[in-house]
């Protein structure tokens, strides 16, 4: 029996900031943040979007074509949680439709949570093949103005439906793990933004892909050529690029070739979007399914998930036939092109006009007349959301 992906989808805020109107403001030369960083713009998360908005507005793409019935678990992987308490899969199953007989759990370990949450699923619905399970991965990258990590912000969700009719890819019985303790990147509970040793984490990324790799061949008896294209986490999309490059001696000129090509495809939409923690990997993915030409039903795709910590964790997908039917890459491009570009005066304001103080009852800048899941301010120091006006 398959297991794997049979939908997928991708929802980021209608706001953008472009990076050399950001280099130019804090005195940087852009080409740092274009080529040295590898970003372009990234999304702006305006006070009326968080992580649940976004995870919802993601799934409600494709959850009208599912029987909800079949859906026996929704797990929540974030690391910008809206409740310190009460998960965000609560609010989400709610504003879904879905019933009431479900596991609803959110999951945490920086940007790892989200291939958590894709192992569980496909774990329970190997042992339950008639059930379904609904992954979301929501993030808000939150940094600071006028801080190193600020080029490397960014927000948006991406939602997987796990099952066993995976009709975009199937999840190979191949992955390996690791967990090391590194202070390389945290966020105090005190804290509205991320503290990051940037080095540090570079360093550890590549380390741990690097010995990943190593296991996984020693494990599955597979080498560098079985593969026909990579996807990774992208906290920036440069950050990818190093850790390919360790391993590309492996394989002769023109499979490298074909592998950096694929690459660009696979870091198109995170360098239009910036660092969405949980689903950066799961961006990657979608960008690269959409865009790399000559992709084919049983290709086979390595993803790299890692989250500063750190844990991490290496495994392959094999492609379905007619995953290009699946994968809606001209929406994609269409709500990127679509988002209003900010200028630098108008960004600073939205990023510090957020509602994270559940005492003031100030209403969102939440706009009328729109069918996404919105949050519209705090009552009684409860969150209150509404969806398609409600």
């Amino acid at each position: 029996m398959s297991v794997g992906i049979e939908e997928m989808a991708f929802y980021t805020p209608a706001l953008s900031l472009d990076m050399v109107d950001l280099a130019k403001a804090r005195h940087e030369e852009p080409d740092k943040y274009t080529i040295g960083i590898g970003q372009t713009t990234q999304s702006v998360q305006p006070n009326y979007e968080d992580v649940v908005t976004m995870g919802v507005n993601a799934a409600m793409t494709f959850i009208d074509r599912v029987d909800r019935e079949t859906i026996e678990m929704l797990l929540f992987a974030t690391e910008s949680s809206v409740d310190n308490s009460k998960s965000g899969a609560i609010f989400a199953k709610n504003f879904l439709g879905l019933k009431d007989a479900i596991r609803a759990i959110e999951i945490k370990q920086a940007c790892y949570a989200g291939t958590f949450a894709l192992m569980q699923a496909k774990d329970f619905v190997t042992l339950h093949p008639d059930k379904k399970v609904l992954v979301i991965a929501s993030d808000i990258a939150r940094y600071g103005l006028k801080t190193p990590g600020e080029v490397t912000q960014g927000a948006g969700a991406v939602a997987m439906l796990i099952s066993a009719d995976p009709k975009i890819a199937t999840i190979n019985d191949d992955t390996v793990y690791m967990t090391l303790d590194e202070p390389d990147f945290w966020r105090p509970i005190d804290s509205d933004i991320a503290l990051v040793d940037g080095h540090q984490s570079t360093d550890v990324y590549k380390d741990m892909f690097l010995k990943l790799w190593t296991r996984y061949q020693a494990a599955s008896g597979l080498a560098l050529s079985d593969f026909d294209g990579w996807a990774f986490h992208m906290p920036y999309t440069k950050m990818a690029k190093k850790a390919l490059d360790q391993i590309l001696p492996e394989v002769d000129e023109e499979k490298q070739r074909l592998f950096k090509e694929r690459l660009a495809d696979a870091q198109y939409y995170n360098r239009h979007v910036g660092n969405l923690y949980t689903g950066s990997l799961y961006l990657s993915l979608l960008s690269l399914l959409g865009r790399a030409d000559g992709l084919a039903a049983g290709n086979r795709i390595g993803l790299f998930s890692f989250g500063s910590g750190a844990e991490a964790e290496l495994f392959s997908i094999t492609l379905t036939d007619g995953f290009q039917e699946v994968i809606d890459d001209q929406g994609l491009r269409e709500r990127l092109a679509a988002r209003r570009s900010l200028s630098m005066a108008e960004y600073e304001e939205i990023f510090q006009n957020q509602r994270f103080d559940s005492k003031d009852e100030q209403p969102t800048d939440a706009p009328e007349a729109t069918n996404n899941c919105q949050f519209i301010g705090w009552k009684g120091q409860y969150r209150q959301y509404r969806i398609a006006n409600k």
